[in-house]
């Protein structure tokens, strides 16, 4: 019942822009942890960005400083702002969600399908 749908990816430029949004239905969207992971051919699914319920941050350090995620209680939405793309950046990336989280580790338990993004050089 707990549906977490991607879109947005595509074939960008390095250097470019590009905002994933992840769409959340089956559950009480406002007080979950939500994240966005990444997945590059032949590598570990990695978490590059995380927001809490009271809207804390945090990103991994390959990112900070050039992607954004925020959240839309209203739309039950999360968001993934992408700036300044490299080739590093291509990968499949995927929104999950953490119903549990109180601060500390998070323990994503719903994912989406996943979403390809694409820099080219």
């Amino acid at each position: 019942q707990v549906q977490l749908v991607e879109s947005g990816g595509g074939l960008v430029q390095a250097g470019g822009s590009l905002r994933l949004s992840c769409a959340a239905s089956g559950l009480t969207f406002s007080i979950n942890a939500m994240g966005w992971y990444r997945q590059a051919p032949g590598k570990q699914r990695e978490l590059v960005a995380a927001i809490t319920s009271g809207g804390s941050t945090n990103y991994a350090d390959s990112v900070k400083g050039r992607f954004t995620i925020s959240r839309d209680n209203g739309k039950n939405t999360v968001y993934l702002q992408m700036n300044s793309l490299k080739p590093e950046d291509t990968a499949v990336y995927y929104c999950a969600a953490d119903p549990l989280y109180r601060g500390g580790t998070y323990k994503f338990v719903y994912w989406g399908q996943g979403t390809q993004v694409t820099v080219s050089s």
